[in-house]
């Protein structure tokens, strides 16, 4: 499905160093979790919260760095990093919307994303003594859309994810449709208001202040020169732009100093450690990872571990499969009405679709292929359209004829707002009994449906296996 962000390589090692640093009292016992995988992670009370993009969930630790829970939703497509905003969860998604969760999983607000892509962060003291939440420019969805420089290198939100100001002056590059990649970065506040912004391409570091002025700017001395990304001659539809990764993700450890992951080599396919002095920008330490994922965590004296991400979340126990709620009772397209639990007794692909969704329509060959190639009585695909408009959705199903009995559900454009997915397409494989095998987010090409086949397969094997 999504391969994101260089996850695995050989297997890290636990490391402790030591070293001496200041000692907030507020700070927790134990240590936090200050990155996952290449994301910023949070604490929240006694807990330390992390993005797991690949599973599209939420994971919590304890101060010893045990699982304690998990958060699975569909709004969490590719959760990318995790923020504490007043006792619950800030989340950016990797297509930059921004979604709020309590600590028990339920979610409580959305907004959309004030630039193309977001990265959100919070920290400080904003009026009335609430947190202040800060958007950047997504370190990881880049788009390439034109800047002038008249936009803020960051937006400062109110609760509701509405822009109030802009603070900080972007870098235009030469080509000004690189403008995002120039200006994307990792974000991160501390306690007393300061901002600390590290750009993705560029080898700096910034604290601003609660204004936005630049406090001090930090480099690693990682190029003799450094140019704007440019454009590459093209490969076929491949656009190429050089350019090297620098700065992956800054937080602020409970002891009060930055931690910057950033990249050992230009394509980051090793990552290091930096540790900065707050008050100066320089760095006191430096750690080569040599991984192209890590985990860390710090405690409040300062005391750093490293740790493998893959055996952090490993230790996650297998649930039982829950049931897709609410199931669905819709009219195909003869007006006949369709009831989810009209597919118990097989394996069922439901897929959410529209005539409007480009990726969705890349993908209906796949799925009318996918549909054939198992028996009625094993495997069967449910395919609401979420058009509003049913001439469209007529006129897409002629277009692309799917064998009959392919059945065509009609949601009229109401399913976002029932299932809650993130974007189309979206699709959701059952097993016989109704239950969640896997949810599966916009469309992986002629991989993804090969996954789905194996799984599907095993999941037909498994069942025979079980009833001789």
């Amino acid at each position: 499905m999504r391969g994101l962000l260089g996850a695995g390589g050989p297997v890290v090692a636990v490391a402790l160093l030591t070293m001496t640093a200041c000692r907030p009292d507020s700070a927790p016992s134990g240590f936090t979790l200050v990155f996952l995988g290449r994301s910023p992670a949070a604490r929240i009370g006694p807990l330390s919260w992390a993005p797991d993009p690949d599973h599209s969930r939420l994971v919590s630790f304890d101060s010893a760095l045990h699982v304690v829970r998990t958060i699975a939703d569909p709004r969490l497509a590719t959760p990318m990093a995790v923020a504490a905003l007043h006792g619950r969860l800030l989340v950016t998604e990797r297509t930059g919307e921004a979604v709020v969760f309590d600590t028990a999983g339920k979610p409580v607000r959305e907004w959309e994303s004030p630039f193309p892509a977001s990265l959100y962060a919070t920290g400080g003291r904003g009026v009335g003594g609430a947190d202040r939440i800060v958007a950047a420019r997504s370190p990881y969805l880049v788009q390439f859309v034109g800047e002038d420089g008249s936009q803020p290198l960051l937006w400062l939100l109110d609760t509701l994810g509405r822009p109030t100001h802009g603070l900080g002056v972007i870098h235009v590059p030469e080509v000004v449709y690189l403008a995002q990649l120039a200006n994307a970065g990792a974000v991160a506040l501390g306690q007393d208001g300061s901002i600390y912004f590290a750009p993705l391409v560029r080898d700096e570091i910034l604290k601003l202040d609660a204004n936005g002025a630049t406090v001090w700017r930090t480099q690693r001395g990682l190029f003799r020169a450094e140019p704007d990304p440019h454009f590459l001659p093209p490969k076929g539809r491949e656009i190429r732009v050089a350019h090297a990764l620098v700065n992956i993700a800054v937080s602020v450890g409970p002891d009060g100093r930055l931690y910057a992951l950033g990249a050992e080599d230009s394509a980051a396919t090793r990552l290091r450690l930096d540790v900065l002095d707050p008050a100066s920008g320089r760095i006191v330490t430096t750690r080569p990872l040599g991984t192209q994922a890590t985990a860390v965590a710090v405690d409040r004296r300062g005391t750093i571990r490293v740790l493998d991400p893959d055996r952090l979340l490993a230790q996650i126990p297998t649930r039982g499969r829950e049931l897709l709620t609410p199931a669905f009772a819709l009219p195909d397209l003869s007006g006949k009405p369709v009831r989810l639990e009209d597919y118990r007794g097989k394996v069922t692909l439901v897929n959410f679709w529209a005539s409007w969704c480009a990726p969705c329509r890349e993908e209906f060959p796949h799925m009318a292929e996918l549909y054939s190639e198992f028996r009625r009585a094993d495997f069967d695909i449910a395919a609401i359209s979420d058009d509003v408009s049913g001439r469209k959705m007529r006129a897409f199903v002629a277009e692309f004829r799917p064998p009959p009995p392919f059945p065509i559900l009609v949601g009229r454009g109401n399913m976002k707002a029932v299932y809650h997915y993130r974007g189309l397409p979206y699709s959701v494989l059952l097993d016989k009994q109704g239950r969640i095998i896997e949810r599966i987010f916009g469309f992986g090409g002629e991989a993804e449906f090969h996954h789905l086949r194996d799984i599907i397969a095993r999941e037909l094997d498994a069942d025979t296996a079980a009833h001789r």
